[in-house]
């Protein structure tokens, strides 16, 4: 057992060594002409850094001509960066000649940004399509646009630089802007390129991590007539309000009405009451003399006569009677 155990114990520490110690990473970096000390290798697997993503894109870097070193790519990956990209990055922008030193890459893609995207977008340009826009001209006419902005990365304004969202906002608003100010919806089906050209002219990329290289109008459709919508609801709007106008009055009339009919009520009842007061001042008239009882059939007689004509009067005149006598004959 004592051999044995000795050739197990003798295994393990070398997987152990090989484990603190690739030898793998370091002669591919040696015959790769990157300088890199075995101890460098060893004190990474002590800070928990894999060494393989520090030397391998350290290689790949000295092998394109970049001035890297390994405590750069070190710290990046410590700061939670992907180091690789960064190298992809920095490749991509020396091959295409774009200035691009490794603080700024480092800082774009800790910054949450896609670095080589942004190199690839520099090199060459995205196209972006608006969605739908919505513009009323002056006339009241609806136009529906759609356009195409074709943006370069700046990799200047990368940090702190806005994103597409308000690029396609502004883009939007430009094109609110432009189809209101004109007088006919007909004069931007006829030249949609002035909506381009002006709102182009805006400078809609100030403060944004691209670069507007051009607005085209990819299609232009015509829409609702809102001025005649508006005028139409308008004009209901108004009949309503007359409506309701007219009903307040109607309701006032027949509340005026109503009361007129109580103060009818109330003044025949007051006649009925003088009325019921007559025979009693009557009586009262006969008890102390002041009329005699002739005079009192009198008034009876020209009340009757009286009542007799309304009578007549009410009904007309007499109808012809049919039984005419004959007429003698010759």
């Amino acid at each position: 057992m004592g051999p044995l155990f000795l050739v197990l114990l003798v295994v393990v520490g070398i997987a152990i060594f090989l484990h603190f110690v690739p030898l793998g990473l370091w002669i591919s970096a040696i015959a790769a002409g990157v300088r890199v000390g075995i101890f460098t290798l060893v004190g990474m697997r002590l800070r928990r850094v894999p060494p393989s993503n520090i030397v391998l894109p350290l290689i790949k870097a000295n092998k394109a001509g970049l001035e890297v070193n390994v405590n750069q790519l070190e710290a990046h990956y410590l700061a939670g960066g992907n180091v690789d990209r960064v190298v992809d990055a920095l490749i991509a922008a020396h091959r295409a000649e774009i200035p691009l030193p490794f603080a700024r890459a480092a800082a774009i893609d800790l910054a949450g940004r896609n670095v080589l995207e942004a190199v690839q977008m520099s090199v060459n340009p995205k196209v972006i399509e608006t969605p739908v826009v919505a513009a009323v001209a002056k006339n009241g006419i609806e136009l529906k646009v759609k356009a195409r902005v074709t943006v370069r990365a700046n990799i200047d304004r990368l940090v702190g630089g806005a994103g597409e969202a308000t690029v396609l906002a502004r883009v939007g608003e430009g094109i609110i802007t432009t189809v209101g100010s004109s007088v006919d919806h007909k004069d931007v089906l006829a030249n949609p390129d002035h909506i381009s050209r002006t709102v182009l002219s805006k400078g809609l990329d100030a403060g944004t991590a691209f670069e507007i290289l051009s607005i085209d109008i990819a299609d232009v459709d015509v829409g609702r007539n809102i001025g005649a919508e508006l005028m139409t609801d308008q004009a209901e709007a108004e009949k309503r309000i007359a409506q309701a106008k007219a009903e307040e009055r109607r309701a006032m009339a027949v509340a005026q009405e109503q009361e007129m009919k109580a103060y009818t009520q109330e003044m025949q009842a007051k006649v009925v009451e003088a009325q019921a007061e007559v025979p009693h001042a009557l009586s009262v008239a006969l008890t102390e003399g002041r009329i005699g009882v002739m005079d009192y059939y009198n008034m009876n007689n020209i009340m009757a006569d009286t009542q007799m004509r309304e009578t007549i009067s009410k009904a007309g005149p007499a109808a012809p009677s049919s039984n005419r006598p004959e007429e003698p004959r010759k």
